[in-house]
Order: C-alpha cells, then structure tokens, then sequence
C-alpha cells in the first residue's frame, strides 16, 4: 500500500510541476513581449538623435492638407461648438474633423496666397470634399467667397518662422487711437 500511495504522490507532485512550469513559462512569455513593446513604442534615445544631425534635418516631416474649403456663419452664429463655446462668425476659428480643438493652424488661400492663422474650435466639415469650414471672418480674409482652394499647417512649436509670423498676425494692423485730452489744467 505504502508503494501505490507513494506513485499516486510522485504523480500528483509531478503534475504540479508541470502546471507551475507553464505558468513560469506564460509569465517569462508576457514579459518578454512587454519588453518588446516597450523598445518599439519608445522614442529613439538622445544619444542617437544628436550622433546624426545631418539625417534628423532629412527626416524631418512637416503635416499639412491641401483640399477645399467653405465658410459658414449666418445660421450657426450662436450655437455651441465642439468644445463648447458659442459660435462667432466674426472671430478667426475653423472647423476640422481630426485637428485637436484648441489647436492653431495657418490656412492660406492657395489662389491668391493669402494667409491667416485659425483656431480649431469645431468639428466638421459635413460634406466628405472638403477640409475644413471657415468662419466667415476668416474667409473674408482668405478672399473666399463660396469654396477655395486651401493649405492648411498646424502652428509648430519648434518653427521660429512660423511662430513669428503667428505673433505678427495678432497684433493690430491700425493700433486703436485714442482722443487728445484737452483743456483739463486748472
């Protein structure tokens, strides 16, 4: 009795051994592929950026979308946007379907070359040919009276160029004039 008790024990602690064994090996497995998601999904290390500036200046992309664009205004002024403020037509905003709202973006008329800086306020545009809807503020500026032909950047942090370009456009083109004064001494 003693010998068959002792192979149904040596049984019974064999399996376990293979069920701690697959575990261990699943759990090596999960680590491993946690791993090597983690060195994919990592950015490059500084070390390598700064060893080739030649190739990073190469590699450089710049995202912008060329397509048509509307205006709306009139029946919408009012209504709450995307993110939830009121709509003005008379402010420079736009509508995108995939920009992040709050974002800012140079929209130029491709026609005349016009440029004015906007921000993504709404989501939109409705019909598939387009790219983005303008206030009608901003398509009065682009010189836009139905659709047109547009470029659209979005206002990069690290471009000196464009942020002064950005800066020069905010400020006032005739700084507001303020009355004289006159006759106020005793």
């Amino acid at each position: 009795m003693s010998i068959l008790n002792s192979s149904k024990l040596r049984h019974r602690i064999s399996s376990r051994g293979n069920v701690g064994r697959k575990r261990t090996r699943a759990s090596l497995l999960a680590v491993a592929l946690g791993l090597t998601i983690t060195v994919v999904a990592s950015p490059p290390s500084p070390t390598k950026t700064l060893a080739s500036p030649t190739s990073n200046a190469s590699a450089k992309k710049h995202w912008f979308q060329i397509g048509k664009a509307s205006w709306y205004g009139g029946s919408f002024n009012g209504r709450k946007t995307a993110n939830g403020e009121r709509f003005d037509m008379n402010s420079f905003t736009c509508a995108h379907r995939s920009l992040p709202l709050g974002s800012w973006v140079r929209v130029t008329n491709l026609h005349n070359e016009k440029t004015v800086f906007l921000r993504v306020n709404d989501r939109g545009p409705m019909a598939e040919s387009l790219i983005v809807d303008l206030s009608y503020a901003a398509a009065r500026r682009l010189g836009i009276s139905g659709l047109g032909k547009v470029k659209i950047e979005p206002v990069a942090p690290n471009d000196p160029q464009m942020a002064q370009q950005f800066v020069a456009a905010l400020k006032p083109i005739d700084p507001p004039r303020w009355p004289v004064a006159r006759g106020l001494g005793r």
